[in-house]
């Protein structure tokens, strides 16, 4: 796993690196032409690609201190740095859409007369094509890396297209009819640029929070580890984000119950290699449902089981059970109950299923988990 993320920051600083190069050239272009053309107004937009210059100094920073390696104060590593580095650059695009905002809101309150010069439209549609490009580079780089911070960055270059692009498409309209839609159209793009800013952030901050696990990855590491041989079944997979391919967790596994500890062992050790080879997860933790294994269709065991089945399917807010086992000889009863948030009282459905099950089978005491709904 080391390697890979070293790999990984390589990647996320020499796409960044692009990035500053890219940006730093449009901005000697544009500076060019404008005092050539004594152009303020394009000087200025010179000056703006250097601070779009500044998102990917921000990522270099960011993935740099994301790899640092774990430390006693900090065991679990810094990845999370890359989140915060992501609500950084969120928070330059909210500022910008805001500004732009107020601008055009401004020019709609007070309007000006634009002059378009031809070379002004050039170097627009230059910007409007080069962050195009910038934009769709640094989305796609960002997507294969799993870098937020990348994608961030590639959505403020893609912003700037598209106020780049109301400006173009404003200065021809005028120029063909007069009318001066500038303002207009800034008011429809800032508030795209805001809202894809609070998207960013968002996204950003829930991950800090700690968000659910998406299904796909929930639903590939449970397949990886039933694929191991004696796994029965795969729950209760919990998983903590401390960064980009920094995930850890546990999962349970059921397993018959006449295995020996160190069959366990084997098993576990085997479960939690290819979680790591195959979907780069750390599970620091297996824990162990013990199955009935000697069982006929006519035993308690089976008859708690399909009371258990009838049970859920009746039950709206029961999302699962598992992890049954049944010892006849001491009649009890053992199982984990996942029942859904949506509930109004998760305790009194689980009293409800207690009750059920006590009156189908008086001689046997229940001991259910309340699991919580964490993963698909």
């Amino acid at each position: 796993m080391a390697e890979r993320i070293a790999n990984r920051e390589a990647q996320i600083v020499r796409t960044s690196i692009i990035g500053i190069i890219a940006n730093i050239a449009l901005a000697a272009f544009k500076a060019v032409v404008g005092a050539l053309s004594s152009s303020i107004a394009i000087v200025l937009d010179a000056v703006n690609n250097l601070s779009d210059a500044l998102s990917s100094v921000i990522t270099i920073v960011g993935t740099k201190l994301a790899a640092k390696a774990p430390d006693r104060e900090h065991p679990y590593g810094h990845g999370r740095a890359e989140y915060l580095t992501t609500i950084v650059i969120a928070v330059i695009v909210l500022g910008a859409g805001l500004t732009s905002l107020k601008e055009s809101v401004q020019r709609i309150i007070q309007p000006e007369q634009s002059s378009y010069e031809p070379i002004m439209l050039v170097i627009i549609a230059v910007a409007v094509v080069a962050k195009i490009v910038i934009g769709r580079y640094f989305k796609a780089r960002g997507t294969a890396l799993g870098s937020d911070t990348l994608v961030a960055s590639g959505e403020d270059a893609t912003m700037d297209a598209l106020v780049s692009t109301a400006t173009l498409v404003a200065a021809l309209i005028n120029r063909l009819t007069g009318l001066g839609l500038e303002a207009f159209l800034g008011v429809g793009i800032s508030a795209l640029i805001i809202k894809t800013g609070i998207e960013i952030l968002t996204e950003a901050i829930g991950k800090l929070i700690g968000r659910r696990i998406d299904a796909e990855t929930a639903i590939a590491i449970k397949e990886t580890v039933c694929s191991i041989e004696g796994v029965r079944g795969a729950y209760d997979l919990v998983l903590t984000d401390y960064g980009p391919e920094r995930s850890m967790g546990s999962i349970h596994v059921e397993v018959d119950e006449t295995l020996t500890a160190k069959e366990i062992d084997r098993m576990t050790r085997r479960i939690q290699h290819a979680v790591l080879s195959k979907n780069h997860v750390a599970l620091h933790t297996v824990g162990i449902y013990s199955v009935n294994t000697d069982r006929t269709t006519d035993d308690d065991t089976t008859k708690i089981a399909n009371e258990l089945d009838k049970i859920v399917s009746g039950e709206p807010f029961v999302l699962q059970t598992h992890g049954l086992y049944v010892d006849e000889t001491a009649k009890t009863a053992l199982f984990d109950i996942i029942v859904s948030y949506d509930a109004p009282d998760r305790g009194i459905v689980l009293a409800r299923v207690n009750n059920m099950l006590r009156e189908t089978f008086p001689g046997y005491r229940f001991t259910m988990t309340l699991d919580e709904d964490i993963s698909d």
